[in-house]
């Protein structure tokens, strides 16, 4: 399985598995703007013997972008429109 990241907003990318958006990985920021970490999280809410690798759970928490894509095994950012 092979996941990409395709940025939309600042701070907010798809995630995509073989081609396929699944979910999104996003920057959570504090009401006062402060940055808290990074969210990955899937689209839908299916029972967790369907949840694609890695994830466990609907979602979890990262402390930076680097960390997410590694646990994603080694996602890689696609910058191309």
């Amino acid at each position: 399985m092979t996941y990409t990241l395709h940025p939309l907003a600042p701070g907010s990318y798809d995630l995509a598995l073989n081609g396929v958006i699944v979910g999104g990985v996003v920057r959570e920021v504090s009401p006062g703007g402060t940055a808290k970490g990074w969210r990955a999280e899937l689209l839908d809410e299916i029972p967790p013997e369907q949840r694609p690798a890695p994830f466990c759970e609907i979602e979890h928490q990262f402390r930076s972008l680097e960390a997410a894509a590694e646990w994603l095994g080694a996602a890689i950012v696609n910058d191309s429109p």
